[in-house]
């Protein structure tokens, strides 16, 4: 278990900073679609689906977890994953390559679908 949350946690970081690396490219050359903005968002993309696999196996462990009766939350100390909210989120990220792809230069969730952090499943998390 320790390797998927180890995975799963450094396929994370690079994502967030491919991400952070997609948003100073594109400030950097006045939002104007260059090499340097097609090579950060290839590597957004990678780290994206990287992410993506990451995030289906530590899924898989939790479905085989849950199916053979042992707490991931008594084994982490974590609560469960919202499968709610990573839908969310996945599709505000999409929304934002989306975006930087269309040269829009904006970094904000498409406006017919806006992202809010608060979910009420989550309860006490």
């Amino acid at each position: 278990m320790d390797n998927i949350v180890d995975s799963l946690n450094k396929a994370y970081q690079e994502f967030v900073a491919a991400a952070a690396n997609v948003l100073e490219t594109k400030g950097s050359s006045a939002a104007q679609k260059t090499e340097s903005t097609d090579t950060a968002l290839e590597s957004f993309k990678q780290k994206w689906e990287t992410f993506g696999l990451a995030c289906d196996q530590a899924e898989e462990f939790c479905l085989v977890d849950e199916a053979t009766g042992n707490s991931s939350e008594r084994l982490t100390g974590l609560p469960p994953i919202s499968a709610v909210r990573l839908e969310q989120m996945s599709k505000a990220v999409r929304w934002l390559v989306i975006e930087l792809q269309n040269g829009s230069g904006t970094a904000a969730a498409h406006p017919s679908t806006p992202f809010d952090g608060r979910f009420s499943e989550d309860g006490g998390q």
